[in-house]
């Protein structure tokens, strides 16, 4: 899924597990809850409209990353002070396995094509999630080349936007 859908659901976490768990408990579970809820967020990805390589040619694509790109901003922008730790470890995953490790990969790729660094793979959390999605989860429909696969990650931001509405 978009990173405003990572980011409201770290945001919800770390309100509820403030809300109703003591210091330093309410840090420790916020940051293992954010950080897993990735895991069920990106599961649920193959439901959704989501191609994995960009296709910017395709109006529908970027239109779809524009509003996604504007809305995320919006939400960190919002929602990072107070709650940057549900937010941070709700994003945690991504910033790992794109930010970091595919930095690094790419670096050394193009230095030396025959590194053993070249192929980080097997360090990508995204494979634990892969695997979700293939066997417990195979019985999930799979509309990630669907346009209309869209519904059901803005469905997710309404509904996580109206429980952030809620419980604040």
């Amino acid at each position: 899924m978009e990173l405003i859908t990572h980011s409201l659901t770290g945001v919800i976490i770390q309100i509820l597990c403030y809300k109703f768990l003591i210091f330093p408990i309410n840090l420790i579970v916020t940051m293992v809850f954010a950080f897993f809820s990735h895991f069920i967020i990106d599961t649920l990805a193959k439901m959704t409209y989501h191609i994995p390589e960009s296709r910017k040619e395709d109006k529908f694509w970027l239109i779809w990353h524009i509003i996604i790109l504007i809305s995320s901003a919006a939400v960190i922008v919002v929602f990072i002070v107070p709650f940057w730790l549900g937010i941070l470890f709700a994003n945690l995953v991504d910033i790992w396995d794109w930010v970091i490790l595919r930095t690094i990969r790419n670096r050394k790729k193009r230095k030396n094509p025959e590194s053993n660094w070249a192929n980080l793979n097997k360090y990508f959390i995204h494979n634990i999630i892969d695997w979700i999605r293939e066997k417990p989860c195979s019985w999930l429909s799979n509309l990630n080349y669907r346009k209309y696969g869209i519904i059901l990650e803005i469905i997710l931001i309404i509904f996580l936007s109206i429980l952030i509405w809620i419980f604040l």
